[in-house]
């Protein structure tokens, strides 16, 4: 008996139809008799009742259709279990991450990934979210790590790993720094130094602005948080970044809510549904060390 046979049965089964059954698993009329002759005469009985137009099962048949179906799932289960394991003993697991990334949990989970299954290439691309979004979504990139102002980008599977309010940072001596929070309309009167287009940050405040009918004066734009925050220490405009970014400048700027922004800024991993055996792995390493360390 080979798996074959009961492929061949089952399809006629299905089809109840020698002919439908041949095209499905795309071999002649004649190849598929044969080989289900060839099973009957194994079993001792026969499957179909070949008398009428119909291909129709006999008790036989009946009670071996079952069995078979469970057969042909059994071992595609095996070649899938293989199949996974050889995926995470070589292969290449391309990771997509924002511009400027210093989310240090990542670099965690991908070093524990990389002891875990040395055989597996890892290659990183940085890019602006919107990118890595379309990467993820065409098979260039296996998952990536984006800011967002959704919290699953249209077609992905997502975990959200930060939520956080927009923020303004101004230097000591800004006329904004003596208040403890901002409005849209309050900046409105400022240059922004904020990232480009494409980027969950960016999206959150041209969102917000459009809402309210602004055009704000955006200065300059930069990628990493770092040149945003340096541009905006030199005076050169009101940085807006989440609060988690601004936290890190405290000693050169100054933190202010903007109240009237409620969406939050995201940072997520993304990745097609499903995914495959390494990006799964991968995941659950991140989901620890995202879950061990403050972010």
């Amino acid at each position: 008996m080979e798996l074959r046979q009961l492929e061949y049965f089952v399809a006629v089964a299905e089809e109840r139809s020698f002919t439908r059954a041949a095209e499905r698993v795309h071999i002649s009329q004649s190849g598929v008799s044969a080989q289900i002759r060839r099973l009957e005469r194994e079993l001792g009985a026969e499957l179909f009742d070949r008398s009428a137009r119909v291909a129709t099962l006999t008790v036989a048949g009946k009670a071996a259709l079952e069995h078979a179906r469970a057969a042909l799932a059994a071992a595609g289960a095996v070649g899938q279990a293989v199949g996974e394991v050889t995926d995470l003993i070589r292969g290449t697991l391309t990771v997509g991450m924002v511009l400027g990334c210093t989310i240090t949990p990542l670099f965690d989970a991908l070093a524990a990934f990389h002891e875990a299954h040395p055989g597996v290439e890892l290659a990183l691309l940085e890019d602006n979210s919107d990118r890595l979004v379309e990467g993820v979504r065409s098979g260039a990139l296996d998952l990536a790590l984006i800011g967002t102002a959704n919290a699953v980008p249209e077609g992905l599977e997502a975990l959200t790993i930060i939520s956080e309010r927009l923020v303004a940072a101004v230097p000591p001596g800004h006329p904004l720094a003596a208040r403890r929070r901002v409005t849209l309309p309050d900046l409105a009167d400022h240059p922004i130094v904020c990232m480009p287009q494409g980027t969950g940050l960016r999206a959150v405040f041209d969102e917000a602005c459009a809402a309210r009918g602004l055009r704000p004066v955006i200065a300059l734009q930069a990628g990493a948080a770092d040149t945003i925050a340096d541009l905006a220490v030199r005076g050169l405009g009101v940085a807006m970044l989440s609060e988690s970014m601004a936290a890190r400048y405290r000693d050169r700027l100054t933190a202010l809510p903007v109240e009237d922004v409620r969406a939050p800024a995201l940072l997520a991993l993304v990745w097609r549904e499903g995914g495959g055996p390494a990006v799964r792995a991968l995941l659950r390493h991140a989901r620890r060390t995202f879950s061990a360390q403050p972010l």
